[in-house]
């Protein structure tokens, strides 16, 4: 059986249960989410001391595009997986992406989609027609070249010499996410110290920490255990994308106790808590870029076929048998003073009217980056060193 290279992009910044909400059916940007986080904690949970990052919903963009060309169970695993309608989510998944893409969001969220064909290889003309409507997605060539044109250069260069086989490559596809927000209310440069950072490996670190007194949504709640933790909110000025900051309570808290508890219903359960409070916020800037394999975690989370030579069913894509050999997903993340680019029980903390109280982000912390509008999670990470 033929070889099939597939590769993941989702650049720039922007989280396991899969709980839904009884009265409120989830988003098709919540369910694609979903899984994506679960791909994140399967990521962090295997580097609990270092920095990740990932794009959520690439990994349901690539997965969905992927899908209209799947067959049999190979198509059952990744319906089930992404909790999609089995009649095909096409015209939901095109609304999602018109909406993400708005100029009225301000801030700018730039998704584009490509496929790289060998010459000569017979795609269905359906499969070929299905992305290009509903993904806007183009057939292209040199994959480098597109990727740092589509990233505004923070992603330079994803595919490697060795990862593309001239004789059995048949199809590359790639999705490209670039996110460029303004905070709504910024940090002002000359109030950047060097403070200390509590590192995820137990050292402690002087990195920048920027620090404004301001107005932010902030809230404290718990895991279904008992586990205290904060979310502070931090709006862009489009006032449709939020980054969320999320902290243990507790500083000797890890991450990897709160990992499991975050998903699209966790977060929606913040919206009734956040509440507006004053107070200094104290938060390092920092960039964070990874490289990610997907393969071993969409596997464990029952996306199989789709990498075996034996049961992978792509017959909607081409008459030619093919395979994915590789999933493969970069992100970059750069906070600072102006904003970022990148590419349920709960408890509401009461503030007495004393001089503001200090916020300081000083230990690891995990963040994610959502569109509200429609649930979607764009970017996601843990920083255990800024």
């Amino acid at each position: 059986m033929r070889q099939i290279s597939l590769l993941f992009l989702s650049a720039a910044v922007a989280l396991c249960g899969l709980n839904i909400v009884l009265c409120q059916a989830p988003s098709y940007g919540e369910r694609g989410s979903d899984l994506g986080i679960q791909v994140f904690q399967e990521v962090a949970s295997s580097k609990p001391e270092d920095n990740v990052v990932l794009s959520p919903h690439g990994v349901a963009s690539i997965l969905g595009m992927l899908l209209s060309g799947a067959h049999g169970n190979t198509r059952k695993q990744m319906i089930t997986a992404l909790r999609y309608k089995k009649n095909g989510p096409y015209k939901m998944l095109k609304k999602l992406h018109k909406s993400l893409t708005a100029k009225s969001n301000q801030d700018a969220v730039i998704i584009a989609n490509a496929m790289f064909t060998q010459e000569g290889f017979p795609l269905e003309e359906d499969f070929v027609e299905t992305n290009r409507i509903n993904f806007q997605c183009l057939t292209t060539e040199k994959i480098n070249e597109w990727v740092s044109n589509k990233t505004r250069g923070h992603i330079p260069s994803l595919v490697k010499a060795d990862m593309l086989n001239s004789a059995l490559t048949r199809l590359v596809v790639v999705n490209s996410i670039y996110f460029k927000g303004m905070w709504k209310s910024r940090f002002q440069p000359e109030n950047t110290k060097m403070r200390p950072f509590n590192a995820g490996n137990g050292n402690v670190y002087k990195v920048p920490m920027m620090s404004q007194l301001s107005v932010f949504n902030m809230a404290t709640a718990s895991t279904p255990q008992g586990l205290k933790y904060k979310v502070i909110e931090l709006p862009y000025h489009g006032n449709t994308v939020s980054m969320s900051i999320i902290l243990p309570s507790e500083e000797d808290t890890p991450l990897s106790r709160l990992l499991p508890h975050i998903s699209t219903t966790t977060v929606h359960s913040w919206d009734k808590l956040l509440h507006p409070r004053k107070f200094r916020l104290l938060i390092p800037k920092f960039t964070a870029d990874a490289e990610v394999e997907l393969e071993a975690s969409l596997m464990a989370l029952g996306v199989r076929d789709m990498f075996s030579q034996e049961k992978a069913d792509f017959r909607h894509i081409s008459s030619e048998p093919v395979y994915v050999s590789k999933a493969l997903q970069k992100a970059k993340v750069i906070v600072n003073e102006d904003g970022t680019k990148a590419s349920a029980a709960t408890t509401a903390i009461l503030m007495a009217r004393s001089s503001p109280p200090w916020v300081t982000v000083d230990r690891p912390f995990l963040f994610l980056i959502r569109h509200k509008p429609t649930g979607t999670i764009l970017f996601m990470g843990q920083i255990n060193q800024p």
